[in-house]
């Protein structure tokens, strides 16, 4: 008889493993003598350790079901091998081709489900069926915006969602007829055949939409009230190169995106630290509010905020994260040099014109309320 699959890792949560082998399981628990779970780059490894036991559970795939697990698995570099337990156990288990070292921190599937379970299950039932036209290394690229897009789609759900003067949304508005994906790599383009509830009530004839699918993201302009200025930051960006802007090194805010398991005030107190080199706390944070930039084809939701704290002189010092070949120069400016920018059209960020502006109407209340203890 084959030796069953051991699930020990992501895969032991019930709606994951059914995403990921295309229906309902079978699974019964299990363990694995003279193993144990650790972390390595954010994922669960099996490492020997004499005496330990590591629990999981053993499920025997068909050979579609098998397909379908080896796939999912070679998205994060694990591949399926036989191995024997110190009680003699025969399994097939999933491993990367290297592990850590017994120190690594255990490895908390609790923890793991509370923070990322139902995104997980999102975003692995979108890339199981994006398999079928798109390759395994443009959805290993892929697979992690897709679990920060479905972070996203949950926080959106979730959010409070005013109707006062537009209308109020119904289940049925909104009628799917078909769905592709014509483009999936970091980011991914969605297109929708659908009907869509006019105001007069009637479904509209079928129309097609496509968009930019992104996650969501946080800006953050910091404020010094005491000496009324601001930091901003410089750096090359795509987009203009792309239009053929004639320069193309844009004036911004902090900015960046929402990591999978991140509230948007731990990204923003994240790049915060790695884009302008500042240690801030959450109280600095003030609110602008969530908008998105161009709801017409990208999927992007921006979470803005201005934070008060103590700025440093003004050193040009450049940071940002090598990994990510980021080149970011920092600007501390006087609050009248930043009216003139935006005034001039230097400033060309739409976030940030819309942070400027919430702070001309906002500057008096927030000078009047400063406190420097608010800054670590």
């Amino acid at each position: 008889m084959t030796p069953p699959l051991f699930l020990f890792g992501t895969l032991r949560h019930a709606p994951l493993l059914a995403a990921v082998m295309g229906g309902q399981a079978h699974a019964r628990p299990g363990g694995l003598a003279g193993y144990t779970v650790r972390t390595h780059k954010g994922y669960p490894v099996l490492v020997a350790q004499n005496g330990a036991r590591a629990e999981g559970v053993l499920v025997q795939p068909d050979a579609a079901q098998l397909d379908r697990l080896d796939f999912f698995e070679r998205l994060f570099g694990y591949d399926r091998q036989k191995l024997t337990d110190a009680q003699g156990q025969e399994v097939w288990v999933y491993r990367p081709d290297t592990a850590p070292a017994t120190g690594a921190e255990p490895w908390d599937l609790a923890d793991w489900a509370a923070r990322l379970g139902d995104a997980a299950t999102l975003a692995s039932t979108e890339v199981m069926e994006l398999r079928a036209t798109h390759s395994l290394e443009n959805l290993t690229v892929r697979y992690p915006m897709l679990l920060s897009h479905a972070c996203a789609r949950l926080r959106g759900q979730a959010e409070a969602s005013p109707e006062t003067l537009r209308r109020t949304a119904r289940p049925d508005d909104v009628v799917p007829v078909s769905t592709a994906h014509p483009y999936a790599y970091f980011f991914g383009v969605q297109s929708d055949d659908l009907r869509i509830r006019r105001f007069d009530g009637s479904l509209s004839p079928v129309v097609r939409r496509a968009a930019f699918v992104m996650s969501d993201a946080v800006t953050l302009l910091p404020y010094d009230p005491r000496r009324d200025c601001v930091l901003l930051v410089e750096q090359f960006r795509y987009g203009l190169y792309l239009r053929r802007a004639a320069n193309c090194w844009s004036l911004e805010g902090i900015a960046g995106r929402i990591d999978p398991g991140e509230t948007p005030v731990q990204a923003a107190l994240r790049e915060a630290r790695e884009e302008a080199g500042l240690t801030l706390t959450e109280d600095a944070l003030h609110l602008i509010g969530k908008a998105y930039p161009s709801p017409g084809c990208v999927t992007e939701c921006l979470f803005q905020y201005i934070a008060i704290c103590a700025l440093p002189e003004n050193d040009g010092a450049v940071n940002g994260l090598e990994t990510e070949a980021e080149d970011i120069r920092r600007h501390i400016i006087p609050f009248a040099r930043l009216m003139e920018l935006a005034q001039s059209g230097e400033v060309q960020n739409g976030p940030l014109l819309t942070s400027i502006y919430w702070l001309a109407l906002n500057r008096d209340r927030l000078r009047a309320g400063y406190s420097s203890a608010l800054v670590l």
